[in-house]
């Protein structure tokens, strides 16, 4: 009997992976997948091609929507020269008219409709133009100080959701990380390409290999686990207390990028080298030819590097902080609000790390460990 019919806007990115993976196996429901790339694994969801910024193709697929009950919007775009990207006017009009092209039809068609989960981030708060205000809680956002595409959306989704049947819920997550490829922020497949480059140069065959710190100096800062995140939302839609609410979301610990490094080397199959600063996405990035040995070598089907590691090589020099000389503001958020009500799941940040390297090795798209 199905209880629940679940849309999932984006569901080759970080979340949508993750959301597609957890709906399509929670009894009783049925799950809608969409995205431009097909998914490499649509774990029994229902996956349609679609491109969001086309409004007539997300007219055209409305009747497909009629039974829709609960909508998980993790669909994003970024334009290429990432980190730029974050305040100009294209990427925030891009963004806006992607939720309304899809939106405004699945409501329509939706009579059922009871619940929008959305994301944001710490962008909320201003993190990538100025130090946070430590911890940053959901009454401090930065909406009139920033542009940035969330209050668009955010005051679309308030102003539909106006007199109507349905809830939303805005989850803020931090560093997020799992287990999906060609996306614009994920730090695993960019690091996991770095580490297999490392040995293939750099091997030592006398000893356990070294992989250095490729960052900057460290500052304190969270992360969240993308299966966890995804089961925050999937208790949002359901919970009373998460209706029309903002929530910020972590693994519940804090972390430091040279801190951690020993146990993403361990991961990858190395030991902890030194501090020895890389700029990824200019150095590593252009070396199609050589991941192209690497994945003939170890049967890999990641595809080139474009394919697997997207804009991640950009994301992970800014997140590690490459080119940091001091230790930089702390990024730290509460999630005291989505503990009260109700949300109490944590996990060592270490441990995800180490969970998300495992997956894509399994699933051979890096280097055995």
């Amino acid at each position: 009997m199905t209880l629940k019919k679940v849309l999932i806007a984006g569901a080759t990115g970080l979340v949508g992976y993750a959301a597609m993976k957890h709906f399509a196996g929670e009894p009783g429901c049925d799950v809608i997948a969409l995205s431009r790339r097909r998914p490499d694994e649509t774990f029994g969801a229902r996956w349609l091609a679609l491109d969001l910024t086309d409004a007539a193709a997300c007219a055209r697929l409305a009747t497909e929507f009629a039974d829709v009950t609960h909508l998980v919007y993790a669909a994003l775009y970024e334009r290429p020269g990432l980190v730029a990207g974050w305040q100009e006017e294209e990427q925030i009009r891009t963004n806006e008219a992607m939720l309304r092209n899809l939106f405004g039809p699945l409501e329509k068609a939706a009579p059922g409709l009871r619940h929008v989960a959305l994301l944001q981030g710490t962008k909320a708060y201003g993190v990538h133009v100025r130090p946070l205000t430590v911890p940053a809680r959901e009454n401090r956002s930065e909406m009139h100080e920033q542009p940035n595409f969330y209050w668009n959306q955010e005051r679309y989704l308030r102003a539909a959701q106006a007199g109507k049947a349905w809830h939303w819920s805005i989850l803020r997550p931090v560093l997020i990380v799992g287990d999906s490829v060609g996306s614009a922020m994920n730090v695993i497949p960019a690091l996991g390409v770095y580490a297999a480059m490392m040995r293939r140069r750099h091997g030592d065959k006398s000893g356990k290999t070294r992989l250095d710190y490729p960052g900057g100096a460290g500052r304190v800062a969270q992360a969240v686990d993308a299966d966890l995140l995804t089961r925050a939302i999937a208790w949002s839609g359901e919970a009373e207390t998460a209706r029309n609410e903002i929530f910020n979301v972590t693994n519940g610990d804090v972390f430091m990028w040279p801190n951690v490094w020993p146990a993403i080397a361990d991961a990858l199959g190395f030991a902890a080298g030194e501090h020895v600063p890389l700029a990824l996405d200019k150095e590593i990035r252009p070396r199609e030819a050589e991941w192209t040995e690497i994945c003939a070598r170890h049967g890999l089907r990641s595809g080139t590097v474009k394919e697997f590691v997207g804009l991640s090589f950009e994301y992970a020099d800014y997140t590690m902080g490459h080119g940091r000389n001091t230790p930089g503001p702390a990024a730290i958020v509460s999630t005291i609000k989505l503990m009260q009500a109700g949300f109490h799941e944590v996990m060592d940040t270490e441990a995800m790390f180490r969970k998300a390297f495992g997956e894509l090795q399994a699933k051979r798209l890096l280097p055995p460990r």
